[in-house]
């Protein structure tokens, strides 16, 4: 039986109130968690926009429940300041489980009615598209249309003048629908075709695309900054119900999965399907210099011997998503199992949160320090290796992926390769610095040449519209001054979007181009 928490907030959002984006969080409930765990009631009106925060030192789990104790939804995972965005629905319940006695924070950021949207209308361009609009014209309905979408499966797939037109679709929204993920970088809107329950957007694509996404319908029209505005899509995207081919098949719920697809033109990505049944060990570092504690997750390659002179280390950022979601571990047996690597160990390293993540991976020299000096020793300890920092590789995505590449050039004596993934090189550490040349970039003219391997990737769909936080464009100009410099590199575009369905195949395809067999 889960207790029960009241909190003044909760009562105020009762009574009707909304709280306006506070400075400070307003406290929902807080304490200690209970052997039974804790059922929170969240009183506020049903399509409600609400973020929060779970704050706790120990890993705890944050859970969206029906009032019958139902699940509904995973919200939260892990140690430090977990944020979530949600929709309201009626008669559900927050339930906190964890450690019993774990101090815990669970606060609310901001509350948000309902408000009405208006999206952009537009034009079909696919032949299926303008057959409905015709056909809805003439008094027919959306009948056979969602039939025939339900047999084949979603997003839709045409052939036109010799393209490929990928079209993303949702059935019965109430205001609007919004895409997460796909061939954008923008959220892009879905259209309504008229008065009908079908919402779509079309795409022209390359032939090689592969890539994740999710819908998000009836997102509020929030107040607030444009990354607040952005980042709301998170409380109702979801997994696409007719798409047949989700990832990962085992997440909780449809608000913790992919959708997925993959054209076949699409390259194949070594080492998938993943091996079953990794044996994973954990550890747990202290650091003085970060003045913090993180969970390290340990991988070895079968008959693994640190005596072997070929022998990697890898080291991963963001652990959890690359060991549950991306299932590196298991693609990493594969290709070592098949002889395509030589034996890896691997650290993968958990970012404890989303504010730590934000300031530490970019380019703080003293998370270099970090790795090098108080990372590395451990890690070789525990797999009993000696320091080869040519056969040491640093390897991450989007912020990890510059993470990666600033790391490698600050501490060389450490580290000398790294797989760039998807690297947010748009990054500045002073906005006087963020413009057309990458600070990073800009960084290469200022040090020696070092003895460091790259692999850098991005997908063709990490673009911007309105020019900032360009992925494409600043990881091809990274790419550019490490070839003017004489660094030995690797660049790799794909036909994806800002994705971890592609990263995965794409830190094999790096690992491969760094050290082959």
């Amino acid at each position: 039986m889960l207790r029960r928490a009241v909190s003044l907030t909760a009562v105020a959002l009762a009574a009707g109130s909304s709280l306006p984006p506070p400075a400070v969080a307003e406290v929902l409930s807080e304490g200690r968690v209970p052997a039974e765990g804790l059922a929170v009631p969240l009183d506020v009106a049903p399509g409600s926009y609400v973020e929060g925060a779970l704050d706790a030192r120990v890993p705890l789990r944050l859970h969206l429940i029906e009032r019958n104790g139902a699940h509904r939804r995973q919200l939260t995972e892990g140690a430090g300041r977990q944020a979530f965005r949600i929709v309201t629905e009626p008669e559900t319940l927050l339930e906190l489980t964890g450690p019993e006695g774990t101090d815990y924070t669970l606060s609310l950021d901001r509350v948000v009615p309902v408000e009405a949207q208006t999206v952009p209308a537009e034009a079909p361009r696919s032949p299926a598209m303008a057959a409905l609009e015709t056909h809805l014209s003439d008094g027919g309905d959306t009948a056979a249309f969602w039939a025939a979408r339900a047999a084949e499966g979603t997003p839709m797939i045409e052939r036109v003048d010799g393209r490929t037109v990928m079209t993303f679709l949702y059935r019965g929204a109430e205001r609007n629908v919004r895409l997460f993920g796909g061939p954008s970088a923008d959220h892009d809107w879905l259209a309504r075709l008229g008065r009908s329950d079908v919402w779509f957007r079309s795409y022209e694509v390359p032939a090689d695309t592969r890539l994740a996404y999710r819908l998000a319908p009836d997102i509020p029209d929030i107040p607030g900054s444009a990354r607040e505005r952005r980042t709301s899509i998170l409380a109702t995207a979801a997994a696409d119900p007719l798409n047949r081919a989700p990832w990962p098949a085992d997440a909780p719920d449809a608000f913790n999965r992919w959708s997925t697809v993959a054209l076949p033109g699409a390259p194949h990505q070594p080492g998938f399907p993943a091996a079953p049944s990794v044996l994973l060990e954990e550890a747990r570092l202290d650091s003085v210099l970060l003045g913090n504690s993180r969970r390290l997750i340990l991988w070895r390659s079968e008959d693994f011997d640190p005596a072997d002179p070929d022998a990697l280390l890898l080291i991963v950022f963001d652990g959890p998503r690359a060991v549950e979601e991306m299932e590196v571990p298991g693609a990493l047996a594969n290709l070592v199992r098949e002889g395509r690597l030589p034996p890896v160990a691997a650290v993968f390293i958990d970012a404890i949160d989303s504010d730590t993540r934000s300031r530490e991976l970019p380019g703080n020299p003293r998370f270099a320090d970090f790795l090098a000096d108080e990372l590395l020793p451990v890690a070789l300890d525990l797999f009993d290796l000696s320091p080869h920092p040519d056969r040491t590789v640093l390897a991450g995505a989007s912020f990890g992926g510059i993470g990666a590449a600033n790391a490698a050039l600050s501490r060389p004596d450490a580290f000398g390769a790294v797989v760039s993934l998807s690297g947010s090189y748009w990054w500045a550490p002073d906005p006087q610095y963020a413009d057309v040349l990458p600070w990073t970039a800009r960084r290469l003219l200022t040090l020696p040449k070092h003895p460091v391997r790259f692999f850098v990737s991005a997908g063709a769909f990490e673009t911007s519209r309105d020019g900032t936080h360009d992925i494409n464009v600043s990881s091809r100009l990274f790419h550019a001054f490490l070839t003017a410099q004489g660094y030995e590199t690797t660049w790799r575009e794909y036909g994806s979007g800002h994705d971890s369905f592609v990263w995965r195949g794409a830190l094999m395809d790096g690992l491969l181009a760094l050290y082959g067999l």
